[in-house]
């Protein structure tokens, strides 16, 4: 069973981050960890955090979807957790993978106001409307509970009808826009070094400057959530477009394209870096589709979708279904991408600008929970 649960750890770490172009909603991990109705187990259980993922990877019909979790520091030594896990949530705040705090306060909801962002929480919208009045507003606030079928997101507020994405703050736009530095030289979202005294030290990532969380605000001061220490404004951060990989009408990915790194899609890009389509493609696709097929770069505000691949790739303008409009580009050509462009690189394997679809197009999509002790979940009604 520890090896199972591993696992399952494992799989909820994929989707797990604080980048802001990227994730899709955000949670208190010390909340979701107690949802003990939701299994009959333990007081707190990590593993919970699964089922959370797999409810909003429903709710939004895609596969893949990030979660930006936040959690109080004093979760890295809660007993209620076994040591494992409060060995995986130390590796994951190292790592970048979660946000830790001194305290909570309302940092889930000041990070969910800047980046326009629900928030997965039970908490009633009576308690912080007085300060945040957005979290009226229907969909902004999704509770985690038990059903026929399987724990489900529902809003707060509304009747849970679909609604259009919420813009980022102003303000956050703002503090988004720069590259923070944290005075602590060991800070993996602001900082620069690393931590010899960490046990993880040797494998700690640090945040790249495009990946960065919004700062937290103390008096108006942008701050480092973890450390309280005043950030210093290092410049302005590279701009970003998001993009989506959409196979036979499924969202499978979505990626980020930065002015300073442009990114390669294909069948299993050489060095890690890229976007592998392989697991998701068919035989003949694989064998269509390059190792590296086609790469990314932004530029000025704008998308150049260059080929490298030996057979080819399609723009199609405006997303025509047309033949006659589709544009091929073979090797070493490229071309600018239209707001609504879409780049084929086989039948049915498309990359577009994250904003075109709307629905991710997968009623039941992959789940975090897959190997999973059966005991570790209770079903509905025992």
């Amino acid at each position: 069973m520890r090896f199972e649960v591993s696992k399952v750890l494992d799989a909820i770490e994929a989707r797990l981050t604080t980048d802001p172009a990227l994730a899709r909603a955000v949670v208190d991990l010390s909340e979701v960890v107690r949802y003990a109705d939701l299994d009959g187990g333990r007081p707190a259980s990590l593993v919970r955090l699964g089922l959370l993922v797999d409810a909003l990877g429903r709710y939004v019909a895609e596969e893949n979807v990030p979660v930006y979790v936040i959690a109080p520091r004093g979760l890295l030594s809660d007993t209620d957790l076994t040591s494992n896990e409060r060995m995986v949530v130390r590796r994951w705040a190292d790592d970048g993978k979660v946000e830790v705090v001194p305290q909570m306060e309302d940092r889930v909801l000041e990070v969910a106001e800047m980046l326009g962002l629900p928030v997965l929480t039970r908490d009633r919208e009576d308690r912080f409307r007085a300060s945040r009045p957005w979290v009226a507003e229907p969909g902004r606030l999704l509770a985690l509970v038990s059903q026929q079928g399987g724990p489900t997101l529902v809003a707060r507020v509304g009747r849970g009808e679909a609604v259009p994405p919420t813009p980022r703050s102003p303000l956050g736009e703002r503090l988004l826009a720069r590259i923070w530095k944290c005075a602590d030289f060991n800070c993996t979202t602001f900082g620069t070094g690393g931590d010899s005294d960490s046990p993880f030290a040797d494998m700690r990532t640090f945040t790249s400057p495009v990946a960065q969380p919004p700062p937290a605000l103390r008096a108006g001061v942008p701050t480092c959530p973890r450390h309280g220490e005043r950030l210093k404004d290092a410049g302005p951060r590279p701009a970003t477009e998001v993009l989506s990989v959409r196979i036979d009408g499924v969202i499978r990915q979505r990626f980020t394209v930065s002015e300073d790194q442009p990114v390669v899609v294909g069948r299993a890009p050489e060095g890690g870096g890229g976007v592998m389509l392989g697991q998701w493609l068919t035989q003949d696709a694989r064998k269509w589709i390059s190792r590296g097929h086609v790469r990314f770069a932004l530029r000025a505000g704008e998308i150049t979708v260059k080929d490298i691949s030996t057979n080819g790739t399609g723009v199609r303008p405006g997303g025509s279904p047309d033949d006659d409009q589709r544009v091929t580009l073979h090797r070493d050509e490229s071309r600018i991408l239209g707001p609504d462009d879409v780049v084929e690189l086989y039948a049915g394997v498309h990359v577009g600008r994250a904003k075109l679809w709307n629905n991710g197009g997968v009623i039941q999509p992959q789940s975090v929970m897959a190997e999973a002790p059966t005991m570790a979940i209770r079903p509905v009604g025992r």
